[in-house]
């Protein structure tokens, strides 16, 4: 195993602790909107932007963990807009950048890390598990790069974006939902890319393989216990390993870069079967 952070080590103080391998000040007077930022990756992706100088405004379901991110934050120094908000309602979505405009009057990057699934054999999906874990993957990524796009070209701004999908080129087994859906966010992500380039607008995804956060719990014991296996590395990667790869797409470093997917998965692309679900008997001969 790594040594990367477990879901009991990432506190706001680990977080605040991990090692800033950018220059001070790198995102300073910028603005950046992080969706599902309450817990795990996204709030680990604020924590990053926060410590680098940006004003945040951050969104999530649940308003408790939403707030305690955002009351973490400040005492980092950043200027913080919480908004609870659920990105499968477009309603929703417009209301939270009137508001992030209305406080900032700007955004400089977006961050759609939003996003969840639930392991099970496709077989046994029913129509509401697949159409909850396709409209909030990749309908509600797309109604959160359209508002800000539409808002950046009113305003003659430029912007970037990153979305964060998933390693799914060789397929996942257990999450068929969040494999199509994050499918489709990359080949919208590449299309758009084209479509908007004319306007200033960036578009790139990274896509974390296992990483050690939370999110991990939600897979059975034998599956968490395999998993490490799943990649050239062996092992998990850690919240750092996504924090340091998203602020690369965003940053001048990045200036040069859209319509790309980056993959942060320990080389689970070209090796490695990664089984969220028991592994039939079948695969074990």
């Amino acid at each position: 195993m790594t040594n990367s952070p477990t879901n009991e080590e990432l506190t706001d103080e680990a977080l605040a602790a991990l090692p800033l391998i950018y220059r001070d000040g790198l995102f300073k007077d910028q603005v950046v909107l992080v969706s599902g930022a309450g817990r795990g990756l996204g709030k680990a992706i604020a924590f990053q932007f926060a410590r680098l100088g940006a004003k945040l405004a951050i969104c999530g379901r649940k308003q408790e963990p939403l707030e305690a991110t955002a009351a973490a934050l400040r005492k980092l120094g950043a200027e913080v807009l919480a908004m609870p908000a659920t990105i499968r309602d477009p309603a929703q979505v417009a209301q939270l950048f009137d508001a992030a405009f209305a406080r900032f009057g700007r955004l400089d990057h977006l961050v759609n890390n939003a996003g969840g699934q639930f392991p099970q054999a496709a077989i046994d999906f029913s129509v509401k598990g697949w159409n909850a874990v396709i409209d909030t993957n990749l309908s509600g990524t797309w109604y959160m790069m359209q508002a800000a796009a539409r808002r950046w070209r009113d305003s003659g701004q430029k912007g970037s974006i990153v979305n964060i999908v998933a390693p799914f080129w060789r397929g996942m087994p257990g999450i068929a939902h969040t494999c199509a859906a994050r499918a489709g966010v990359v080949y919208l992500s590449k299309t758009v890319a084209i479509e908007w380039a004319p306007l200033g607008i960036r578009v790139n995804c990274l896509a974390p393989g296992i990483i050690a956060t939370g999110g991990m719990q939600v897979y059975p014991e034998e599956a968490r216990r395999e998993l490490p296996r799943s990649n050239l590395m062996q092992r998990f990667g850690s919240v750092a390993d996504v924090m340091n790869a998203v602020c690369y797409l965003a940053g001048p470093s990045g200036d040069f870069i859209t319509g790309e997917v980056l993959a942060v998965d320990g080389g689970n692309q070209i090796w490695g079967d990664q089984w969220t679900i028991p592994r039939p008997d079948w695969f074990r001969q």
